[in-house]
């Protein structure tokens, strides 16, 4: 294994555990996801696979109208640079090019790859102090528009 692969492996080890997320939609309230258990629970579980080779992601949605999903972190052997794999329940399957750098995880998606872009997406989110809350934003671009906001995401570890 090069060093640039080792090195980027070893930085994903901050994911590693079981998530509680909370999603704000604008003009809505938060989801009903919270740690104190007063509503379904949106949890996300990250682990390692395959001798710690990939980082895999775990999401369930206890809501009908959302998907859950289960992702696949790969880092390439030359560069250390990162792609996750996309899968969810309504059979989608998309690739998005991460980055992972000084506490701030972005995922984008701005071409093509097994569905339609239909539209640009990215995601931005910043690791606190202690590491144990995600806080970001997804934000979509349509028919090459500006970028706009589409919803917040915030993951707080569990327990």
């Amino acid at each position: 294994m090069t060093g640039n692969r080792a090195d980027a492996l070893a930085r994903l080890d901050v994911f590693v555990g079981e998530w509680v997320m909370e999603a704000r939609f604008p003009g809505d309230q938060p989801t009903p996801s919270s740690a104190a258990g007063d509503g379904p629970q949106v949890r996300s579980r990250f682990e390692w696979a395959l001798d710690r080779q990939f980082l895999l992601q775990r999401t369930e949605i206890p809501v009908p109208e959302a998907p859950d999903s289960l992702t696949i972190v790969s880092v390439d052997p030359q560069t250390g640079a990162y792609t996750q794999h996309y899968y969810d329940s309504r059979g989608v399957a998309r690739l998005y090019a991460m980055t992972l750098a000084s506490g701030v995880w972005t995922l984008t998606r701005e071409s093509p790859d097994f569905t339609p872009l239909d539209f640009r997406q990215r995601f931005t989110g910043t690791f606190s102090e202690d590491g144990n809350t995600i806080s970001g934003a997804w934000e979509k671009c349509l028919n090459g528009s500006g970028w706009e906001h589409d919803f917040a995401l915030t993951y707080r570890r569990a327990g």
